[in-house]
């Protein structure tokens, strides 16, 4: 533990380290606030801190927009709506296509700002997220001219035919865990359908989205794309309760989500939620023979989310693991940690960074805390220290074993790097296990019996399962929970019809 002294020595050193030979930052400086074509200072003046969570210092200050600030956003928007609703599909796809290739070609200066703000390592997380990132843009602004509809033969002398419309203003609320390539499937799904957008990213990670905004702000028309940096309760909840916005598209936690749907009910608007998730991670026996434990072990940790710290809503952080296997895979997945490094999110050396702030830090730790009070064995870890005594917010893996699903840190999200791993015998108490939850959003299964894995994917409850396979969301597939875990699908063409279109039909007798 380090002494308070000593801390805040080290607290005043970082705060005078520069870093301006590490990072590009957004040009922009303390706007924020890209309305209407251009960056615009908030109304109110004010500024907040974006902070480094592994080094505990300032990057740099953003504007803090509030209720003036978002109603101008929304006021430009609509202005922009009906020239860009007209606007031929494919020509908007174009328009994500060069915003997809501008990121590309700015990846590594946009990764270490995006690796700074949210701790996420800059080698294992924050490249890949912005490849992603590109990769989604890309993605729609291929496929958004497949927007058809259909026709029908009602009869003689009648033509009927549908079409789809756009919804007109949507307003985004992005997290602080994914927020590069979260806000690059609403610009996708909202633009390329023909919406216009207000983008409220999180006051915790807004850098990297500014730089993107940066890059597209000669891209679109005025007033198609905006974005407004601010809090939740300053920024975001206007957005939510905005007379108009005609959809809310939000991720983040079950808590906020049902205020965002409520919000959105009390007008009838259109919402899209990607909430929480406490995602079961099943393995069947053959699926850790010795010859295939260190395949099953990688996969455990990938599935889990360990190199983000957990800070993922579709961490497979329930493991249920056959009592057959359930020694030699914990053992394997210790191991396995052990040898990955947690440090500096900008250290090319680092596998693992840092939990976002000191208020998510101390939740983790106080689950770290009770679980190991109650009598949990822990397999790897141990209770980090308070934040106070810290110089980064980085408790490293927590594997616990000794629990039963009726714990507390089994059955909430911790949002942290912590595993509970439950062994099971019978299956049909194990699947009940795994449904015992008012989540749905991910589950994992490892089998080499594909009878056995469709048969346990038919019986869980989750939007996205994975057979073999712990990776990340592709464009193209349906992604999206069940029970609280959301509410529509992102990622694909048929997701972004349903949730950011409305059908017309026309009918017409000739």
């Amino acid at each position: 533990m380090i002494s308070k002294n000593r801390n805040e020595q080290m607290r005043a050193q970082l705060a005078t380290t520069s870093y301006d030979s590490e990072l590009t930052l957004p040009r922009s400086g303390l706007l924020g606030n890209f309305i209407g074509g251009k960056w615009i200072k908030p109304v109110s003046g004010r500024t907040m801190a974006v902070e480094n969570p592994c080094r505990r210092d300032t990057i740099a200050m953003v504007g803090a927009a509030d209720k003036q600030d978002v109603d101008a956003a929304v006021a430009a928007a609509k202005a922009a709506f009906p020239n860009w609703r007209r606007m031929a599909a494919r020509a908007r796809g174009a328009l994500l296509t060069e915003l997809g290739n501008r990121v590309s070609a700015h990846a590594e200066e946009i990764a270490k700002v995006l690796a700074a703000e949210t701790g996420n390592a800059l080698r294992t997380q924050s490249r890949p997220e912005v490849a992603s990132t590109a990769e989604v843009l890309r993605y729609y602004g291929g496929v958004v001219s497949e927007q058809k509809g259909e026709t029908l033969p009602l009869g003689p002398g009648i033509f009927s035919y549908t079409t789809r419309e756009p919804l007109g203003v949507v307003g985004a609320i992005i997290p602080w865990n994914s927020p590069l390539v979260l806000a690059a499937v609403k610009i996708g799904m909202a633009l390329g359908t023909g919406n216009t957008l207000v983008l409220k990213p999180a006051e915790d990670a807004p850098l990297a989205v500014i730089k993107v905004a940066e890059l597209a702000a000669d891209i679109f028309p005025a007033g198609v794309f905006n974005v407004v940096t601010g809090t939740g309760i300053e920024a975001g909840a206007p957005l939510s309760n905005h007379p108009d916005v005609s959809k809310i598209s939000f991720t983040g936690s079950v808590e906020v989500g049902k205020l965002v749907a409520h919000a959105a009910a009390d007008r009838i608007a259109k919402v899209t939620l990607e909430l929480g998730g406490k995602s079961p991670c099943v393995v069947y026996p053959d699926a850790a023979t010795p010859e295939q434990l260190d395949t099953c072990a990688t996969n455990v940790i990938n599935a889990m989310r360990f190199a983000r710290q957990g800070q993922s809503c579709t961490a497979g952080s329930r493991l249920f693991i056959h009592r057959d296997v359930f020694e030699p895979v914990v053992a394997k997945v210790v191991e396995k940690l052990k040898a990955m490094k947690v440090g500096d999110a900008l250290d090319e050396a680092s596998d693992i960074g840092a939990i976002i702030n000191a208020e998510r830090y101390g939740e983790v730790c106080a689950f770290i805390r009770e679980a190991v009070d109650r009598g949990a064995k822990v397999e790897i870890g141990q209770v980090p220290a308070p934040a106070n005594d810290t110089d980064g917010f980085m408790p490293g893996p927590v594997v616990l074993t000794g629990v039963d699903n009726s714990w507390r840190v089994v059955r909430e999200e911790v949002f942290g790097p912590v595993l509970v791993a439950i062994p099971w015998t019978n299956e049909d108490e194990m699947i009940g296990w795994a449904n015992d939850t008012h989540y749905g959003l991910a589950a994992y299964i490892f089998t080499n019996d594909i009878t056995t894995a469709l048969r346990a994917a038919e019986r869980i409850d989750a939007g996205w399962l994975q057979i073999n396979r712990a990776g990340g969301q592709i464009p193209g597939m349906s992604y999206g929970g069940a029970k609280q875990s959301g509410i529509g699908a992102e990622y694909s063409i048929e997701g972004a019809l349903e949730s950011y279109t409305y059908r017309k039909s026309v009918t017409v007798t000739v």
